[in-house]
């Protein structure tokens, strides 16, 4: 891995696409083998596919997530409340994994 550049960061398709791809990927095969795969999978394609990683400073991050997202899960059946919870547990995943792949874990 490329050592870390926040200013880098702020351009982060260009100068981090692996490392964030895999950080998403390793959060979802995580996720998958908890959680109701359905939702989860639902939850990747339809809220965290427009979802923005930000690096935060000290070396943690956060995921900017798009507007309503239980409005935009279609084709699962899920209360809100446990949809909100999953995501959280995602998202958190996530930021853990952006921090390990990037080497600050």
């Amino acid at each position: 891995m490329a050592d870390f550049d926040p200013e880098k960061f702020e351009d982060k398709y260009a100068n981090y696409f692996p490392e964030l791809q895999q950080a998403y990927k390793n959060a979802f095969n995580r996720m998958n083998d908890k959680y109701d795969s359905e939702l989860v999978h639902a939850i990747d394609q339809q809220v965290l596919n427009e979802s923005e990683p930000f690096y935060a400073g000290d070396g943690e991050f956060t995921i900017e997530l798009p507007d309503n997202p239980y409005g935009r899960l279609s084709g699962v059946v899920v209360e809100q409340d446990r949809f909100e919870e999953v995501l959280e547990i995602h998202v958190g995943e996530i930021e853990t994994e952006l921090e390990r792949v990037f080497e600050f874990e």
